[in-house]
């Protein structure tokens, strides 16, 4: 069975390549290198031995999609590519709307025509905006979001589900991520920030190897145990794995379904800061800053739905994620560097 992989050079998405291959799957991957690495295409093959098929090309490039859907002729798409930064979506808003509904737009028009109707999406906890019930069910309201990026993943799983209405062949399943962090044991391939790092634990092990002085904590008065907020930390692997069972689950024509993939327990920011100093042997110092506008004290999920359907858990837990996050930022303190 072929895969295509959209953003598969990315964090997750190259992860999640890892896992495919070790299942025996056929893997292309379609990334533009916009933030990713070329190095993860040589990369995948020394941890897995298997080859890996790949494509430079942008999802919005109608043409392109369109002759490597036909060529590849994949059973299935994963759908990683996207922007993703929270902060950079409010400072650009019309290049995350473009990038992201666009493309997918672009994509899924490719897929129809070449008669590829199944698809797994990156979707994201985001939609559940500040949730009405915690933890968190698939059955939880979708929520106002609180940033661009955030509205383009609300509206991209509407667009998903309208496409399928419309076409019972087609087969949609979004999976809404928590917080993933760590790497693969191998410390070849990890978590590569462009800049300053916008998510807590890549800052972290910024922090850990000398490139920042401290962490910023925002907030220490929210009504959690230590008052800072928490949060649903999954490793990478167990995400990626997620999507293994979820191309599993396609096979058996669902129609459409949705699924939390999270630990289904809550990490305080002073808990992961207290496990990374455990795992790289070190203190990390931090500074209690102002709160951030739109955060919440508490997010953490109910992932009993893909326990049950697609029989999937976490794995790893809180020291297990630094620990793999530490190996890959030390061994590789610049990330993937210049090609």
């Amino acid at each position: 069975m072929k895969i295509l992989v959209t953003g598969g050079a990315g964090y997750i998405g190259s992860h999640t390549c890892v896992e495919l291959l070790d299942e025996g799957y056929e893997v292309v991957i379609v990334d533009n290198l916009y933030n990713a690495s070329k190095k993860v295409i040589r990369r995948i093959p020394q941890i897995t031995g298997k080859n890996v098929g790949f494509y430079e090309a942008d999802i919005r490039d109608y043409s392109q999609m369109s002759h490597i859907m036909n060529k590849e002729q994949p059973d299935a798409v994963i759908h990683f590519a996207g922007l993703k930064a929270v902060g950079e979506s409010v400072e650009k808003p019309l290049a995350y709307y473009e990038n992201n509904i666009s493309g997918t737009l672009t994509l899924c028009k490719a897929m129809q025509e070449s008669g590829c109707k199944n698809i797994i999406f990156s979707s994201s906890a985001t939609v559940y905006g500040n949730p009405a019930v915690v933890p968190i069910t698939e059955q939880c309201p979708k929520g106002a979001c609180t940033n661009p990026y955030g509205w383009t993943k609300h509206m991209l799983e509407q667009i998903l589900t309208d496409i399928q209405k419309a076409d019972p062949d087609w087969n949609v399943i979004l999976l809404r991520y928590f917080n993933p962090i760590g790497a693969h044991k191998s410390g070849l391939i990890g978590e590569d920030p462009k800049g300053i790092p916008n998510n807590l634990l890549p800052y972290v092990t910024q922090v850990a190897i000398g490139k920042h002085p401290y962490v910023r904590v925002f907030g220490n008065d929210y009504e959690t145990p230590d008052g800072t907020g928490v949060r649903d930390y999954i490793h990478v692997v167990d995400l990626a794995k997620g999507h293994v069972k979820a191309i599993d689950k396609i096979k058996e024509h669902p129609g459409i379904k949705i699924y939390n993939l999270g630990t289904g327990k809550g990490y305080s920011v002073l808990e992961v800061i207290g496990a990374f100093s455990k795992a790289c042997g070190k203190e990390i110092p931090y500074r209690i800053m102002e709160r951030r506008a739109g955060d919440i004290a508490i997010c953490y999920s109910d992932a009993t739905l893909a326990k049950k359907e697609l029989g999937w858990e976490a794995q790893f837990d809180l020291l297990d994620m630094c620990r793999d996050s530490w190996r890959w930022q030390s061994t590789n303190p610049d990330g993937y560097g210049e090609e």
